[in-house]
């Protein structure tokens, strides 16, 4: 059956079915048609040639368009934190201690928040008696050793025995400054400190100087100084790194000997065991924290 030029296609039908329900040729020529363009009438004496008819092809499938996002719940709050949540004050400079009033009783430095340098040579027994006070105060104390700073560097270490040049004066250096922030941060949690280092009293600046800038000014520091045969048969007793020969013992002790006049209290503990002297040291820092040493 043939169709007027520029109508529109019915639907195709297929076998067995009647045309497509609500297909309407008005429903797709609302308005004037929307064919191609009218073909003028061919010039008199040609006969005009049958227009093809396109073929309809398949109907096209309407585009369903992005599928809508699936519904997303609102964020749950989020879980409270199990493990807590300690805060932690910043460490500071430590301020000299205050001064009691003459009607006060004496301060009692093993109830006392404090921050203590134990300065000796190698042999004196720093250790031993650091580690000592820290463990039978009333309060929260903690030990921190210089060497023991200074050889958490492993491979590269720089050992001031085979030679003081600029890398193992650099890891010293280090190491100090090292103790010193952790010190300033112990103290600000209100935890006590014993540091020990070997400072020497002809190098100010990189001695107490050094010390006092990393630390601050309220830390007291105490020289603990045996005779030279105390500390050369302690440190025959050693062994590694730890060990110096009997000549760097020696030098180093007189070197520390200037400590004698400095104004710093000077522990002599040629005679006592480490007890005893930790006790004696209670009784220097209180005498310290009455009266401050001027260094």
């Amino acid at each position: 059956m043939q169709h007027p030029v520029g109508s529109p296609l019915p639907p195709p039908h297929q076998p067995g079915h009647g045309p497509v329900p609500g297909w309407s040729p008005a429903a797709h020529h609302p308005g004037p048609p929307q064919g191609p363009a009218p073909v003028p009438p061919p010039a008199p004496g040609y006969p005009m040639a049958p227009r093809p008819v396109p073929h309809p092809g398949p109907a096209p499938v309407p585009h369903p368009g992005p599928a809508p996002a699936p519904h997303q719940p609102a964020p749950a709050p989020p879980a409270p934190d199990t493990t807590g949540h300690v805060p932690l004050p910043p460490g500071g400079p430590v301020a000299v201690p205050s001064v009691p009033p003459a009607t006060a009783a004496a301060p009692d430095p093993t109830t006392t928040t404090l921050a203590v340098l134990l300065i000796g040579p190698a042999g004196a027994g720093k250790t031993s008696v650091a580690k000592y006070w820290a463990d039978h105060r009333r309060v929260p104390t903690a030990h921190i050793s210089l060497d023991d700073v200074r050889e958490w560097v492993r491979s590269g270490f720089a050992d001031p025995q085979t030679g003081w040049n600029e890398h193992s004066e650099a890891q010293y250096r280090l190491a100090r400054r090292t103790c010193g922030f952790s010190a300033r941060n112990f103290l600000a949690n209100g935890i006590s400190c014993i540091l020990d280092d070997a400072v020497f009293p002809d190098r100010p600046v990189v001695g107490l100087g050094g010390w006092k800038r990393h630390v601050g000014p309220g830390l007291l520091p105490v020289v603990l100084l045996p005779g030279l045969d105390i500390v050369l048969e302690r440190n025959a007793e050693r062994s590694g790194n730890r060990r110096l020969t009997d000549e760097e013992v020696a030098r180093i002790h007189g070197r520390m000997a200037g400590w004698y006049g400095s104004g710093l209290p000077i522990i002599d503990n040629s005679q006592l065991d480490i007890p005893e002297t930790a006790h004696l040291l209670d009784e220097v820092l209180s005498r310290s924290i009455a009266s401050p040493p001027n260094w």
